[in-house]
């Protein structure tokens, strides 16, 4: 008997072993898994916004409303490359537009220039209509 128990203890821990191993097979494949939706629960835009530096975000904003489908796509693109690590600078307002316009799309952009003015900055609008009406009332005066 006693060769018998020894037998019966060495199949239990075999037993016990395998158990073990098939747990933490498991629990791995459970680990992956989460991880696998974390990544495709994060959102391209997401990731692309997280990259967008100065005016970056403005002309995703006019770019999504002006073209929502193809810039869908762009985003789509740019995440991923994001993602892979094949884009690792900041991108910027500036190349954000050039891309855009290099692929096609003409996003349009709200852009004002101002001028400093008795050292106040004076929008170029401003100053071209006080300069003609500045010269509609001296022309008044004149007749």
């Amino acid at each position: 008997m006693n060769e018998e128990d020894k037998e019966l203890e060495l199949l239990k821990a075999k037993r016990l072993l395998e158990m073990q191993k098939n747990i933490s097979l498991q629990q791995k494949q459970e680990e992956l898994k989460a991880t696998k939706q974390d990544q495709k629960t994060t959102n391209p835009r997401e990731i692309l916004i997280k990259q967008l530096g100065y005016r970056g975000l403005e002309v995703l904003q006019n770019a999504e409303s002006q073209f929502p489908e193809e810039t869908k796509l762009v985003i789509d693109k740019l995440g991923d490359l994001i993602q892979s690590g094949e884009v690792t600078e900041t991108i910027d307002g500036g190349k954000l537009l050039t891309l855009f316009r290099s692929i096609g799309i003409r996003v349009r952009v709200a852009t004002t220039i101002n001028i400093e003015q008795d050292g106040k900055l004076v929008s170029w609008s401003e100053k071209l209509k006080e300069s003609t009406s500045v010269k509609e009332s001296s022309e008044n005066q004149t007749e």
